[in-house]
């Protein structure tokens, strides 16, 4: 039997982000009272029952005193009880639907229905009627599990860290009274120098102890990296500083220039060999790749920005395309139905109508996708590899903000 954490992890990039995205826009949508209904049905619920549970709740909803609450509870729940009916039973995560009447302009409302697998099994039978979608359940499943314990130590200060699946957090970072190695004084080299290896292992003992106050119960952690400049940090791990558990889940000892913040992120790049089963060492090696083109003074075979990236994909010349996980766009055809004019665009939010610049006329539109999914069906076509890039990462950052979310290593070269 697979356990949650393994069905989670069999998702692809692409899933994973639906299921965020689909979240994001369910999170935003509102009611105007007690009108939106969420269910909860787990793997093991036996359609049948929650067919009945419904069937009650919609038998007490006509005690509902508001005629508008009261009729828009009822019909969502009438459309759920329909959508069941498809179900003999439910999918192997479960199934949760979201369902009911939201605010249009002015008076008007709208009916949204949405119908969620989860990437981990639902675990207990749940229906809620309130002014907005129950999302907890789901949220967690969206956190990143495995997370790996960081710190970056010499004899002055020390930094300990998280990180969790993209992002580094860090914990604390600790100042030492460790007195440099000279003679101060009239004290005797000797005295003064096991002053300071006291002083050492007092600062040595608090980090571990901070340590063992914020990594020994974390749920999920993989591992402990440890870095630091000098022969400090292999010091304090054979020394056997940390608590034995923690010990135990120490992958090894790293070099690096600095004990701050920046040393955690350099630790984690300096470690990328043994992670690299992780997302972000991928994400980090893709955008590394697309850097080192873009240094060659040529450009050599990298694209960036929505038009030129585009442009090599339908010539088939895109290796690997890098979409960044903070983009929302959506690509809009629009006609005109009195002088034929046709456009295609991208933009950030789909209009209410479109005018035509010909003949002034409203324009229809005939397709609203978003870009994301419009790429990938593209590169699909075009056997591209495509790589959804985070913005939790200083790559990633990067990619959102200078290239505008979409960047491209090529095949060939073709001059667009």
């Amino acid at each position: 039997m697979e356990s949650a954490a393994q069905i989670g992890e069999k998702l692809s990039g692409k899933q994973k982000f639906d299921f965020k995205r689909a979240l994001e826009e369910i999170r935003e949508l509102h009611g105007r009272g007690t009108e939106l209904i969420s269910v909860y049905v787990p793997p093991n619920k036996q359609v049948s029952d929650a067919a009945a549970y419904l069937r009650g709740e919609y038998s007490q909803s006509s005690n509902i005193k508001s005629q508008s609450t009261r009729k828009a509870v009822m019909g969502a729940i009438q459309s759920i009880l329909s959508r069941l009916k498809y179900y003999k039973r439910p999918p192997a995560n479960g199934v949760v639907f979201f369902v009911g009447e939201v605010p249009k302009i002015g008076d008007q409302t709208r009916m949204v229905q949405y119908v969620l697998e989860p990437p981990e099994p639902i675990t207990t039978f749940l229906y809620r009627c309130d002014s907005q979608f129950y999302l907890d359940p789901l949220l967690d499943m969206l956190e990143e599990k495995k997370s790996y314990g960081l710190i970056v130590i010499d004899r002055s200060e020390a930094t300990l860290g998280l990180l969790k699946g993209k992002r580094v957090q860090v914990i604390k970072n600790i100042q030492s009274l460790v007195p440099s190695k000279h003679r101060m004084g009239g004290q005797s080299a000797l005295r003064f120098e096991r002053l300071i290896e006291i002083a050492a292992h007092e600062f040595f003992t608090k980090v571990a102890d901070t340590a063992t106050d914020a990594l020994l119960n974390t749920k999920d952690l993989q591992g402990i990296l440890i870095g630091g400049p000098g022969p400090t940090k292999d010091y304090f791990n054979e020394s056997k500083y940390l608590h034995h558990e923690l010990q135990k889940k120490v992958i090894g000892t790293f070099d690096t220039g600095y004990t701050d913040e920046y040393g955690l992120r350099e630790l984690v790049e300096r470690a990328k060999e043994k992670l690299e089963d992780l997302d972000l060492m991928r994400e980090k090696r893709n955008m590394q790749r697309l850097f080192e083109e873009i240094r060659k003074p040529d450009g050599g075979l990298s694209a960036y920005g929505e038009d030129q990236v585009r442009r090599n994909l339908v010539l088939g010349a895109v290796d690997v395309l890098l979409l960044s996980e903070g983009l929302r766009k959506h690509r809009v055809a629009a006609e005109c139905g009195s002088c034929g004019w046709k456009s295609t665009v991208t933009v950030e939010k789909v209009p209410d109508e479109v005018k035509c610049p010909k003949c002034g006329s409203q324009a229809e539109i005939k397709s609203d996708v978003d870009i994301i999914d419009e790429f990938y069906e593209v590169a699909d076509r075009m056997g591209t590899r495509v790589e959804l890039i985070s913005t939790d990462s200083e790559e990633g950052e990067m990619l959102i903000t200078a290239f505008g979310g979409i960047a491209a290593i090529l095949r060939f070269r073709t001059g667009g």
